[in-house]
């Protein structure tokens, strides 16, 4: 009989699918490059990025025509890609977004039935901002 540690939690990797609306989310409020939106997908909450899939997927969404980028000169040091969205990837985005909403109706019928007294825990940062 198998038996459960409910202390020990699972880390499960985010799919690569996901990554690409949540890239284009961050790209669509600010211009990056790819160090600072690995940055900003860490802070979202994906703890695991490999860093060549990354740059590769980078690539993949502008040969997509879902971003585009140009090379940054101004800083002084080396030059550095800085990273958009695109028309074309605002569209993929608000896709993903409905289908995602959809996927939220299922995930709160999932939990209703699973344990109708079920609340999600608030992270740390969600806790503070509504304090």
């Amino acid at each position: 009989m198998a038996t459960h540690d409910k202390s020990k939690k699972a880390t499960i990797p985010t799919p690569k699918n996901f990554l690409i609306p949540v890239m284009l989310l961050h790209l669509r409020d600010l211009n990056a490059h790819g160090y600072e939106l690995m940055e900003k997908l860490t802070s979202f909450g994906i703890e695991s990025i490999d860093q060549g899939n990354f740059y590769r997927l980078l690539r993949q969404l502008e040969k997509d025509n879902l971003v585009t980028s140009e090379w940054d000169t101004s800083t002084g040091g080396p030059a550095k890609r800085i990273y958009s969205i695109t028309a074309a990837g605002q569209e993929y985005l608000d896709t993903w977004a409905g289908s995602l909403n959809q996927y939220q109706q299922l995930l709160n019928n999932f939990f209703n039935l699973y344990n109708p007294f079920y609340t999600p825990k608030k992270r740390n940062s969600e806790k503070q901002d509504n304090d």
